[in-house]
């Protein structure tokens, strides 16, 4: 007996086995899908292997219902990929698989039956799936022409696609006026062949993108080239490399250069940026240097959009991917190269359902491809710093920014302590950042205020019983906000609203103040103080997707003085009249119950400071605090990214946490609290009681109330596990499995490897 092993859909970490029927046998491939019963359902499950007998005992197979595909829809290197990531992270592999697979692929069987996919549960209909737009491209066969058959524009577009591969008929036009008709000339001589296929879709190619002109490399981008380009040849000796480079540096020229030379060897290359509002402009200049041949993939896009993309990836037709996190599950073709921009940004790890980090998962991807890994960051992670220094990544340096007549910005530290505010009489907008303020417009230039605090005021409090208006459902402080004409209170967590209170929730006073300062109210409070001043605002609450860009947009085209923002303007954006960055509160981030929390302080503080001064005209930052002895104050102050890492590094092994430990975090919840709490106690006394712990190889710690103690309406528990190596801990977890299993119903546990979010 042939025994299928598929993964379904389902929350359930193992695969299922099938028997294979006699007629599907010459056909099925491992990463096919396949129709089967599921329990009273028919579902389409993805194939993983396929064994010989006998089933498991106990076990009466059911026979698979239909082949969905007669080619694998995940290629062989993905699909083991996502395998090993399903069991680094104990996932369930079917929802693991859901992350590599769009929607109009994975498919539910009513709508594959409705589009004529499944004609009954036996009988496959192999029709497309979706209308999507399409283009005619022209390729270049094998046949030499006959000597004066061709003349003109049909003899130089046959060179051009000899040499460039296939290309779209309409992007010839751009260039050959007599495209059409001269390709159809070359077809009817057999030179060319003209064909349909899925046209890239989306905003991001909404309108076409003049090709540029590589800039001459300086040194230090050079050699760096050099580098990556050596590692794409076979035996490399090293192929995984962090590119630390200041703000400004350049790296981004250095992918592109790279990616040229991972093409022009006949492979693919992923790209990965940290937020999917990065994606366009990226796009933008990607299309420029490489035309059509890129593709966009991030979770923005239409399920449309995302299905011709992955379907011209897997395909071959495209050979660049680009996008945030979920991108590293395109199936590029030949995967030669992937890049990780802004590599330290903790977006990176995804928080619901699989957590899994996509820089680390990028390595093990480029690993198992034989491909090239690149980690760009101006602020590296301590993770990626300490792997540096273990010689397990190659250090890349681009000391000094591209521009060479630009120079990193001066930094000036604010002690809110000492130095009063400015005229407006609001103490965060101390005196000198109000006259660089004031210097910058009357200069005709830009300045980018950075406040990580969207809404009003994040505090409603009661001055008679001092009293903090809370969420229903969170442990949080409800945050005002000035939303369509209105007030009212919002929760940052669970998203819930209401009109603004008139009295206390406690004692029914009508005392109810406003406390503290968002975004909203600075750009109230600059507004008023600079009534000439053209103020613009970014954060979540008014640019998501397109608002975002159009306001980056204004921006460059100088229609906006004062950009007030959240960490939405400290990364990637290059903005050369921007040369001022005023920091309203440095410390926000310093107190968070997170051992990360001086890290990411630093990392944020960098990042916004690199936007000042990228071009000619010369930059200054101010840094407002009450901390100013502060390491993350200190040394960004000094642009001393090295001596902030190595006081981190040296704080991080005092007191054994990541990188030189490794963590997994137990999170358990229930609407009960005390529920929860049982819950949590039984976890940590069942890890205590397995071999690792005993042995002393594996910490517990815990259990504990999370620092966030209720979300949406249910009470949070943790259990941490600490290690200095990998494999015990692992054991650890694998033990847990009978615990985590017979938990109440009504409790959800969830294991998270390697966490990233404290809260």
């Amino acid at each position: 007996m042939k025994l299928a092993r598929v993964a379904v859909p389902v929350p359930l970490a193992k695969a299922f086995s099938y028997e294979v029927p006699e007629a599907m046998l010459a056909e099925l491939r491992p990463g096919a899908r396949v129709l089967c019963d599921f329990g009273r359902r028919k579902i389409i499950g993805v194939v993983l292997g396929v064994d010989d007998g006998p089933p498991p005992a106990g076990i009466t197979p059911k026979p698979l219902r239909a082949l969905v595909d007669p080619t694998p829809v995940l290629p062989e290197e993905l699909l083991g990929f996502l395998v090993q990531v399903a069991d680094y992270y104990f996932a369930p592999i079917g929802e693991v698989l859901r992350l590599a697979l769009p929607a109009l692929e994975r498919g539910k069987v009513d709508a594959m039956k409705a589009q004529g996919e499944l004609l009954d549960t036996s009988t496959l209909a192999r029709q497309r799936r979706v209308a999507e737009p399409t283009e005619l491209v022209a390729e270049a066969t094998a046949l030499t022409e006959e000597p004066g058959k061709l003349r003109g524009q049909a003899r130089e577009i046959l060179a051009v696609l000899r040499a460039s591969g296939p290309a779209p008929v309409a992007r010839l036009e751009e260039r050959y006026t007599n495209a059409r008709a001269a390709t159809k000339r070359l077809a009817e001589l057999g030179l060319v062949t003209l064909g349909a296929r899925a046209k890239a879709s989306g905003p991001a190619f909404a309108e076409r993108i003049a090709r540029d002109q590589a800039p001459e490399l300086v040194p230090a981008q050079a050699e760096a080239v050099a580098r990556i380009t050596a590692a794409l040849e076979p035996g490399a000796s090293e192929r995984a490399f962090l590119l630390f480079g200041v703000t400004g540096s350049g790296k981004t020229e250095v992918y592109l250069h790279a990616i040229e030379a991972c093409l022009e060897r006949g492979r693919g290359a992923l790209v990965m940026v940290p937020e999917i509002a990065l994606t366009p402009q990226l796009v933008e200049r990607y299309r420029a240097r490489f035309g059509d041949e890129v593709a966009v993939v991030h979770s923005g896009l239409s399920d449309r959009a995302r299905h011709a993309m992955w379907k011209r990836l897997a395909a071959g037709e495209l050979r660049v991917a680009i996008g945030a996190r979920s991108a590293l599950f395109a199936p590029v073709p030949a995967l030669g190269l992937v890049v990780v921009d802004e590599e330290h940004d903790p977006s990176f790890k995804q928080e619901e359902g699989v957590r899994y980090h996509a820089r680390d998962m990028a390595l093990l991807r480029a690993h198992r491809a034989g491909a090239a890994v690149v980690l760009g960051s101006a602020t590296p992670s301590l993770e990626s710093a300490q792997l540096a220094r273990r010689g397990k990544l190659a250090m890349l340096r681009l000391p000094e920014r591209a521009n060479q007549r630009a120079t990193l910005p001066e930094v000036r530290i604010v002690d809110l302590k000492r130095i009063g505010p400015g005229p407006t009489g609001d103490k965060r907008i101390s005196l000198p950042l109000h006259r660089a303020l004031e210097q910058t417009l009357a200069q005709g230039e830009q300045a980018i205020i950075f406040l990580n605090r969207r809404g009003h005021s994040p505090t409603v409090v009661c001055t008679a019983c001092g009293t903090v208006e809370t969420c229903r459902g969170c442990s949080v402080s409800l945050t005002f906000h000035k939303l369509r004409g209105h007030s009212v209170v919002r929760c940052h967590y669970c998203g819930y609203e209401d009109e603004l209170y008139t009295r206390c929730s406690a004692c029914g006073a009508s005392a109810l103040e406003l406390e503290g300062l968002g975004t909203e109210k600075l750009e109230e409070t600059l507004a008023e103080a600079f009534p000439s001043a053209r103020i613009a605002r970014r954060d979540r609450d008014v640019a998501e997707g397109a608002k975002a860009e159009a306001i980056l947009n204004r921006m460059k085209r100088h229609e906006i003085d004062f950009l007030v923002g959240t960490q939405m303007v400290t990364k990637g954006h290059d903005l050369p009249k921007v040369t001022l960055v005023g920091v309203v509160n440095a410390d926000a981030a310093l107190g968070m119950p997170d051992f990360r929390a001086a890290e990411r302080s630093f990392q944020l503080l960098v990042q916004v400071a690199g936007r000042a001064g990228r071009h000619e005209r010369k930059g200054q930052v101010l840094i407002q605090t009450k901390s100013p002895e502060h390491a993350a104050v200190v040394y960004s102050a000094k642009h001393d990214v090295e001596g902030f890492l190595e006081v981190e590094l040296r704080d991080r092994a005092e007191v054994g946490y990541p990188p030189f430990s490794r963590l997994v975090l137990l999170r358990i919840d229930a609407i009960d609290p005390e529920l929860a709490e049982r819950a949590a106690t039984q976890l940590a006394q069942a890890a205590r009681a397995t071999a690792a712990v005993r042995a002393g190889a594996v910490e517990v710690l815990g259990p504990a109330p999370a620092p966030l103690t209720k979300l949406r309406g249910r009470t949070r528990f943790r259990v941490m596990l600490r290690a200095t190596e990998r494999p015990p801990l692992r054991a650890t977890v694998t033990a847990l499995g009978p615990a985590l299993e017979s938990l109440d119903r009504r409790v959800r546990a969830i294991v998270d490897v390697d966490p990233q979010a404290m809260l």
